[in-house]
């Protein structure tokens, strides 16, 4: 795309544009969740008005950002879809959101039996009846029943599952609550929750033993559903469910009950789950806990496990697109090591590269910088391996392309590839800083020379592998917006 010069007031009315309303006409399918709306392609991402949040990476902004992040388009191209310059249409801009007053937390009102419950959690979910009987009688699950006015004007009685959350003290901190009439129906967190005190239990004394395990959930459904997969003397061990991937409610768990020092992360099998399981692994090892592992569903929740296990049909699992790629990327990166020449200059040639990615980046031309990331990745091994012959370690390049997956986390390659030329330069500006050391060198320097360079191709390979992700995802929802077009033709 040729340069385009854009006013402050195009840009306003591009950063105001109602998200719900430009995702709907994209194809995309919206979920409620509470005020805001929730993408059926990604349910980690609300959306409410033109702002939006990724509750998995814990950032979010306005229209235009959100564009370029979840569409992989530079700035000019996002500012114009928004404006319509694409298609003609144009696009209501989001109504400005009085404040809401913040209500004091308090339990919906609870109806006089929980038949629906019941029904719900035991016919609609398939748990286990002594388990959900066990957490009734805690009064952890009930019934609510709350009459409230719909956009009619009419006064509806509406009834849903209530998970509660109780402090050290037994008082009521926190209410998850769950529609009970259709499947992929209401869900939310009651105004007021505290999140550091969300559904939970705590592992009770067996024969004088307690157990030192959590096992950390994304919903109470998930929580239950595990334990009627695996009953096996689960009072003994602790569970919770943090009610959505913030860390909150597990390290206040960790805080109150000391003896817990061995945590399973047993969240979705999908790319939101797989991402809050490497984020909040990070959180726990910085925590001081290093017995932190992560359990996967055959399927895409434990609940579709259940049900897989009944014969009824089930989601499946969803593999992280990045962890997908980056085999291949690194195998590809490695293996321009050969066609290297031995006289190759990695300090005079990469700042080179650097330079030439921030052009093609500037005007969108990815295919170009993802070729620059290529050979800076490839320069970069050049010269980890001459560090390390050095040392007198011989590195291959499959042991070179290992060692680049093995450091790869997928949470931490969100951010949007143009900003990733700055992260670039600070990794090239400390290597080379370390390069120009004067008088002879320790093993100890030597290694952090080649730990440096090895930084540097795997931020490299990242943008790789970010640009491939961000082509896949376009490719399936213009897929899926032309099967959407079929279909309502």
């Amino acid at each position: 795309m040729s340069y385009i010069h854009f006013t402050e007031e195009q840009i306003y009315r591009a950063n105001s544009v109602d998200l719900e309303q430009f995702l709907l006409r994209q194809g995309e399918r919206l979920i409620p969740s509470g005020r805001d709306k929730r993408l059926a392609s990604d349910h980690s991402i609300t959306v409410r008005g033109n702002a939006w949040y990724d509750h998995s990476a814990e950032t979010g902004s306005l229209a235009i950002d959100f564009v370029q992040n979840f569409y992989g388009l530079p700035f000019p191209e996002a500012v114009v879809r928004l404006l319509g310059g694409e298609t003609g249409v144009v696009y209501e801009q989001a109504k400005k959101e009085q404040p809401k007053e913040q209500k004091p937390f308090a339990l919906p009102p609870a109806h006089t039996d929980m038949r629906r419950v019941y029904a719900y959690l035991l016919k609609g979910r398939l748990l286990d009846r002594d388990i959900v009987t066990h957490f009734a009688k805690e009064k952890l699950i009930y019934e609510s029943c709350e009459r409230i006015k719909n956009k009619q004007g009419e006064w509806r009685e509406y009834h849903n599952a209530v998970f509660a959350g109780l402090d050290e003290n037994g008082t009521a901190r926190h209410a998850h609550k769950r529609g009970l009439y259709t499947e992929g129906g209401y869900k939310g967190n009651v105004d007021g929750s505290d999140p550091a005190y969300s559904f939970h239990h705590i592992g009770q004394s067996l024969f004088g033993r307690t157990s030192g395990r959590l096992y950390v959930f994304e919903a109470p459904i998930d929580l239950l559903s595990f334990l009627s997969l695996y009953p096996k003397d689960w009072r003994q061990h602790s569970y919770v469910a943090l009610c959505g991937v913030a860390e909150h409610a597990m390290l206040r768990l960790l805080e109150l009950h000391p003896h817990l020092n061995e945590i399973a992360l047993c969240l979705d099998h999908d790319e939101a789950g797989i991402e809050a399981a490497g984020r909040l692994t990070e959180t726990l090892a910085e925590k001081g806990y290093d017995q932190v592992s992560s359990l996967w569903s055959t399927n895409k929740d434990w609940n579709e496990d259940i049900k897989a296990g009944r014969g009824l049909p089930a989601l499946p699992a969803e593999e992280h697109p990045q962890i997908q790629l980056c085999a291949p990327a690194c195998d590809q990166i490695a293996g321009l090591l050969e066609g290297l020449p031995k006289n190759a200059d990695p300090e005079k040639q990469l700042p080179d590269l650097l330079q030439r990615f921030r052009g093609h980046l500037h005007w969108g031309r990815f295919e170009q910088a993802s070729q620059c990331m290529e050979d800076m990745a490839a320069l970069s091994l050049f010269a980890a391996v001459r560090e390390y012959r050095q040392m007198g370690k011989n590195k291959s390049p499959g042991e070179l392309s290992a060692m680049l997956q093995n450091s790869f986390k997928p949470h931490q390659n969100r951010g949007k590839v143009h900003n990733r030329a700055g992260d670039l330069a600070g990794g090239l500006q400390a290597a080379l800083s370390l390069r120009r050391a004067d008088g002879v060198r320790t093993q100890e320097q030597k290694q952090k020379q080649a730990d440096a360079w090895m930084d540097l191709a795997l931020g490299c390979a990242k943008v790789i592998i970010s640009v491939q992700a961000n082509e896949m995802k376009q490719a399936q929802k213009e897929e899926q917006s032309q099967h959407s077009a079929m279909t309502m033709a």
